[in-house]
């Protein structure tokens, strides 16, 4: 048998004896797994950010788990097996790629991205934005709504535009906190939305970005903590120009985040 095929084997085999034997398997329910689930998609996302290739491995073993345990429960309500699970991927990776299973050209991943989102269109979904799912953070689901409906053709069509109006909403947004209008909260909004589209023309994802100077800004924060209890310096004692000699020194030790 091919090793991959008696591995997933071994792990189906493996649940099921779980399932039946232990106390703690025996409980669980989707919805109880549901957070732990989003925990462990957490936890791979730290490894990945860490360029930790040993813990990716560890965390995707952790969510494969996962995957097979809702197949089990849903085996057990008689609604599907992962048997079912499986072969509906397929079937979808198969319907949306007709330029590997059929005799669709494409000339680049923009069009296979515009394909997928058609094909999704005539399977039924009444809106290219109906898979964004609501519970995303709010950075990422931007993000995800930009480039769906990049994939139907609505967008800029160059990074100066968008550059624009980043410039644009800076303004407004200023003049609406000038103006003490209730307005503000709306124009932020504005702003966030627009750099975000920004950052994606210029190939850079935004909540990666902002993931690597929150650990730059923890490191940094943490020297400062540290250093100046060594100083014999208490932290909210300090004026601000006494902190900033430590953060500088931070700046300047290029701390890894």
């Amino acid at each position: 048998m091919d090793a991959r095929l008696a591995a997933f084997e071994r792990l189906l085999n493996i649940m099921d004896d779980l399932r039946e034997k232990c106390p703690w398997d025996r409980k669980q329910t989707m919805e109880s797994l549901r957070y732990l689930s989003i925990e462990e998609m957490y936890e791979l996302s730290d490894a990945i950010l860490d360029g930790d290739l040993n813990e990716i491995r560890k965390e995707l073993g952790d969510i494969m788990l996962h995957m097979v345990f809702y197949a089990k429960i849903g085996e057990e309500k008689g609604a599907f097996n992962i048997t079912d699970v499986l072969n509906g991927i397929c079937e979808k990776l198969i319907d949306r790629h007709p330029h590997i299973y059929g005799d669709v050209e494409v000339a680049d991943e923009e069009e296979v991205k515009a394909n997928w989102e058609k094909l999704k269109l005539k399977e039924g979904n009444r809106s290219v934005l109906a898979g964004v799912p609501r519970s995303l953070p709010s950075l990422v689901k931007a993000e995800r709504i930009q480039d769906k409906a990049r994939g139907v053709g609505f967008d800029w069509d160059n990074a100066e535009q968008v550059w624009e109006k980043v410039q644009e909403e800076l303004g407004e947004l200023r003049a609406e906190v000038n103006s003490k209008s209730n307005k503000v909260e709306d124009e932020l909004g504005d702003v966030l939305f627009s750099i975000i589209n920004y950052a994606r023309f210029i190939g850079v994802s935004p909540d990666q970005a902002l993931e690597r100077t929150n650990r730059k800004f923890i490191k940094r924060f943490q020297y400062l903590e540290e250093a100046s209890k060594a100083d014999g310096k208490k932290m909210g004692e300090m004026t601000l120009e006494e902190m900033d000699v430590y953060w500088n020194r931070a700046k300047n030790l290029d701390l890894p985040g």
